[in-house]
């Protein structure tokens, strides 16, 4: 076929019957019949699924890439071949074409186009499932891993979005307790695979904002860990339902070789440790009702990513009905827990006897533990009788029955129990569509009234009211500095050229500050590294907007409503309490920099990119490990020059442990205006109460004011006069009135505030924010005449009383403290002692995992400490022992950081040094006044 001048570069691939007939009616432009156009649409898609991914077809057919156009040679097909170039490909497209969006079946969210859906089935079932990866390549490509170094080095960096269409069979659409539409079988699946490791937990924050349920990834063998907390933690305040699958099966047969029951004992583990967190967490009697997975009901899953094949109870359950003609449900309730059968007498027990045999050992484990001996131990006879039996040997090809060993009991267990099927049943059944979930979700997102048009429509999910739709992250494209805001649209619906409010996180309804009413520019669908471009998005569904990027920073609210209210800021579980200074190695590039550190901050939910007083670029991160791809990505993508880089540091925080010894008074410049103030140090939970977002400044002062007086004793009519937050208004410090009858008062409060803000983020000792302190304003003195009490003499003023206070309330230093979870074989317990004593940190649990030889040891140990903390345990525990790192708390640090033989003093001077800061310790005199 030649080439067609006009198409794009890229040719797509097909084979299919009378493919050279069809090939010369598009060369020719001559119509295509419907049944024509099915089959250039249908092999298409088969085709580009392979193609995409670059993975050879697994019946040996080979792709060839010639100049402009890439063939596709099937091996013992009498298919013919042709090539047919996108762009004429995408205007058959949208003949043929219709787009849907039922709301109730959009699994969480999503809108595609729907192609004659029972005919891609056909073909793309021959590959994996709705096959996207072929089946050679099951359980190792990673499609949702876009970037280089996420395949290179076998993590999730980003969240990456992709969105399928299932069909439901109506037998299991009965298992669907939730809202759905009359005769419809069709779900949107709205896929986004977030990452695992704990210094990316922003990205996971990010996706969880966006979606309405999640699958929590265990691996059954290590069990619940560190991560799995967080998570877990996220979600529920987020109000996002979990379901659990257990990972990692095909270890626990192969490697350490488990026997039934202690595979059982392994999982009914999990399933407790999961639901005691879930307990910690949620309430039972709150907006989502009992949350919690058991797999008696199907909402837990068991199997392997890497081999392709999973299940949950369910797919027993249905198995055995037909067998024993029993009910469904009433299998999967005996298929766990303590109920036991005793096949000689065909009676249930609830106790373990000699003769009966646990019922989950007996009809579920059993067969796999079968299938797996007699593959792995190359007993022929047995495994045909076993494929005989499972109705599997005519779904196998001729290639994988003459294979022996793992390769075929992976081809057995992938085609046995498809881990496709499994997964898509427990989300479709467990995991609520956009119009159950926003029900209870929309007022914990919004910050107006509960009863305005945009929170009403919310609630609803109206695709008919106010548009309201929440920006999560910045997602890079093709075009350098330029991003797609990815975000959900929780009400109305969203398209290419409609005019919005864009509203920043620092919106006020009424102001015009970080306001913009700009028309859309593009809205288009992410699948995983693609993109396409759709006219509009109903609300329930996640899409991208082109455009918008010019506007906000990182997130942020879209409305056409005028009164809206911004959908609340994100809490992240992590701080960005690792720094590095930055600075490019020829500094005529500084200007390249400064873009690339504003992209930067873009492109990342949770960096923080800012310029020291004395000029240094600091990069903020999570982690080591953040902190290292945040820096490649900087230098390869965003500014594109050679930087030299510091050494990881931590940013601290200043507190006090005492009340001010005394009254402190400091005077305006013009001597006129006196300021008495006092320092008191917070209790126990009131700043983590802060930075979760239970105490706040949106809160109404009375409520406030109770809360406060119920569980920290504050006296509530003191409590009900907090002036503000700080610092950035929210932070965990508190600035309180507790004068009586002074005069001029609210004249000077913006003046003080303003001083608070700016004393709470550059701390007196060393520049850093404060922490925990509660200031008490106890009596003003002010100059008659206005002129003479201007911010230009208050705010200095506030400032010095506040720095007064806290050298006179016995100052300390704060620092970051991870908390570690290690896991590594008993001989290796010792070594990890040993590293963590020399690295001031502790343990405190250590525990062994039932079942195996492995043991739990958690630890804390401070940030300061953690560099180069992998590398040292591994090297003194023989590569045996794996330490996972999340930031827990704050922690005072032992010593009078004012005391020069203090380790307190050391890292003081250390970071003045740094900051280019006067290395003199603070001298209360230039700060406290007297009358």
């Amino acid at each position: 076929m030649t080439k067609n001048q006009n198409s794009q570069k890229q040719w797509f691939c097909l084979g299919f019957q009378n493919a050279t007939l069809i090939a010369s009616k598009i060369t020719n432009y001559e119509p295509l019949t419907a049944e024509e156009i099915r089959a250039v649409i249908i092999s298409a898609i088969a085709m580009y699924a392979a193609f995409s991914l670059m993975i050879p077809d697994t019946s040996g057919s080979e792709w060839k890439y010639r100049g402009d156009v890439i063939r596709y040679y099937p091996r013992c097909s009498p298919l013919s071949v042709c090539a047919v170039p996108p762009s004429l490909l995408y205007s058959l497209l949208k003949k043929s074409t219709a787009v849907f969006s039922f709301r109730s079946e959009i699994q969480k969210k999503s809108i595609m186009v729907n192609f004659t859906v029972d005919e891609i089935r056909k073909i793309m079932d021959k590959k994996h499932n709705i096959r996207i990866i072929a089946s050679a390549k099951a359980g190792e490509a990673r499609a949702t891993d876009t970037r280089k170094d996420e395949q290179e080095r076998c993590i999730t960096i980003k969240s990456t979005a992709i969105s399928m269409y299932f069909e439901m069979s109506a037998a299991d659409m009965a298992f669907i307790k939730q809202e759905k539409e009359k005769g419809e079988c069709g779900f949107l699946i709205n896929l986004i695979d977030s990452p695992g490791h704990v210094d990316f937990s922003s990205e996971v924050t990010a996706a969880l904002r966006v979606t309405d349920g999640a699958l929590v990834v265990v691996d059954c063998v290590s069990g619940v860990c560190v991560q799995t907390e967080t998570v877990l933690r996220q979600a529920i305040a987020e109000r996002i339902k979990p379901i659990l699958f257990m990972n990692k099966m095909d270890r626990a047969l192969l490697e350490l070789q488990l026997d039934q029951e202690e595979l059982y004992q392994t999982f009914q583990r999990v399933v407790e440790n999961v639901n005691v967190i879930i307990a910690t967490y949620c309430d039972d009697e709150g907006p989502m009702g009992v949350v919690r997975v058991d797999p008696t009901d199907g909402s837990v899953g068991f199997g392997s990513g890497l081999h392709g094949w999973a299940f949950s109870l369910k797919q027993f359950a249905d198995m055995y009905a037909l067998k024993f003609g029993v009910d469904v449900d009433k299998l999967m309730k005996k298929f766990w827990g303590e109920n036991f059968f005793n096949p000689k007498t065909k009676k249930w027990s609830k106790s373990k006897a000699e003769d009966n045999k646990r019922s989950f050992c007996m009809y579920v484990l059993d067969p796999i533990y079968k299938v797996f001996d007699a593959i792995m131990n190359f007993k022929k006879e047995d495994t045909d009788k076993l494929l005989e039996k499972l109705e599997i040997k005519s779904k196998l090809t001729y290639d994988e029955l003459q294979q022996e060993g793992k390769p075929l009991m992976k081809a057995v267990m992938r085609n046995w129990l498809p881990a496709g099927d499994a997964m898509f049943l427990m989300i479709v059944v467990h995991l609520p569509s956009p119009v159950t979930a926003q029900k209870y979700r929309s007022e914990m997102l919004y910050e107006g009234p509960f009863d305005d048009a945009a929170c009403v429509a919310m609630k609803n999910c109206d695709p008919n009211g106010p548009l309201m739709m929440y920006v999560s992250k910045m997602v890079p494209t093709s075009d350098k500095g330029r991003f797609y805001a990815f975000g959900r649209v929780f009400s109305g619906r969203i398209g290419t050229g409609m005019k919005c409010r864009i509203m920043g996180p620092n919106y006020t309804p009424g102001k015009k500050e970080d306001l913009y009413e700009k028309p859309i520019q593009r809205s288009i669908l992410m699948m995983g590294r693609y993109i396409e471009a759709i006219e509009d998005v109903p609300c329930g569904n996640i899409c991208g907007l082109v455009g918008v990027d010019q506007f906000l920073v990182k997130t942020g609210t879209i409305t056409t409503f005028k009164e809206a209210h911004n959908l609340k800021v994100m809490k992240f579980s992590v701080s960005p309490v690792v720094r590095v200074a930055v600075e490019p190695k020829n500094p005529s590039d500084l200007p390249k920099l400064v873009e690339g550190l504003k992209r930067l901050s873009k492109s990342d939910p949770m960096v923080q990119c800012f310029t020291e007083e004395s000029g240094e670029h600091i990069i903020a991160g999570a982690g080591e490990l953040h902190l290292e791809i945040c820096l490649k990505d900087l230098e390869e993508d965003h500014a594109q020059i050679p930087l030299k880089k510091s050494d990881p540091v931590v940013s601290y925080r200043e507190t006090v442990i005492s009340e001010s010894s005394q009254m402190c008074l400091s005077k305006s410049p013009n001597k006129h205006n006196r300021l008495f103030m006092r320092a008191v140090p917070m209790p126990d939970g009131l700043p983590e109460d802060i930075d979760r977002g239970d105490v706040s400044p949106k809160d109404d002062f009375k409520v406030r004011g109770r809360y406060l007086a119920d569980k920290y004793e504050y006296d509530i009519t003191e409590a009900r006069k907090i002036w503000c937050f700080g610092p950035d208004t929210n932070g965990p410090n508190i600035l309180m009135d507790c004068t009586k009858g002074v005069q001029y008062l609210n004249e000077i409060k913006d003046s003080v505030v303003a001083g608070f803000q700016w004393a709470t983020k550059e701390g007196v000792m060393c520049d850093e924010n404060l922490r925990g302190i509660r200031f008490n304003i106890y009596d003003v003195t002010l100059h008659t005449d206005a002129i003479h009490r201007g911010g230009g003499q208050i705010i200095p003023t506030a400032r010095r009383v506040l720095y007064a206070c806290i050298l006179t309330a016995s100052p300390r230093l704060m620092e970051p403290v991870y908390l570690v979870e290690i896991q590594c074989p008993e001989n290796a317990v010792g070594g990890i002692y040993g590293v963590l004593n020399r690295r001031r940190g502790h343990v405190f649990e250590e525990s062994q995992v039932v079942g195996t030889p492995m043991f739990h040891v958690k630890a804390y140990l401070p940030v300061n400490e953690s560099f180069g903390f992998t590398a040292d345990l591994r090297s003194n525990t023989g590569g045996q022992a794996f330490p996972q790192c999340v930031f827990d708390h704050w922690q005072i640090m032992q010593g009078d950081p004012l005391d020069g033989t203090s380790k307190a003093y050391t890292i003081l001077q250390e970071t003045k040094k740094r900051k280019g800061l006067k290395e003199s310790l603070p001298d209360l005199s230039s700060y406290l006044d007297k009358l």
